[in-house]
């Protein structure tokens, strides 16, 4: 069984979907793994990843504006308010998303459905510096 991992360094836009189904594509064929599992670990805890729709961009409209409804925006509503009335609502937002994904690995490839996109999903209004850690492990 082999093992390689990498860091990937994203710069966020701010409150947004970042795609890294590529970025997660180009690691697996970098690994020279042909059949295993890819994990994918968000080191942040007010950003999450996720493997959502990659066809029509208002699957994630949706989304957004589903979250922004179930997890406001209002300093009212929390205590923890250091970084920012955005801030809590990104913990919480992070913590009913994940932040890891697997994903087999099949011929050097990652087995997703045709429709299946790789996301990191920035729940913080500013632009972040966000790290993500991939594994690979498998022959």
């Amino acid at each position: 069984m082999n093992n390689y991992q990498q860091l990937l360094s994203i710069q966020t836009r701010g409150k947004d979907f970042h795609r890294l189904t590529r970025d997660v594509e180009n690691v697996v064929s970098e690994s020279g793994i042909s059949t295993g599992l890819c994990t994918i670990f968000v080191r942040h805890t007010s950003a999450s990843l996720l493997i959502q729709e990659n066809a029509d961009p208002d699957v994630l409209v949706d989304l957004a504006n589903f979250f922004s409804k179930l997890v406001p925006e209002d300093s009212k509503l929390y205590i923890h308010s250091a970084e920012g009335d955005d801030d809590m609502p990104a913990h919480i937002r992070s913590m009913l998303t994940k932040t890891s994904e697997q994903i087999p690995v099949s011929n050097g490839r990652l087995v997703l459905g045709t429709w299946q996109g790789i996301y990191l999903w920035e729940h913080r209004q500013r632009s972040h510096h966000r790290e993500i850690v991939i594994h690979i492990n498998g022959d």
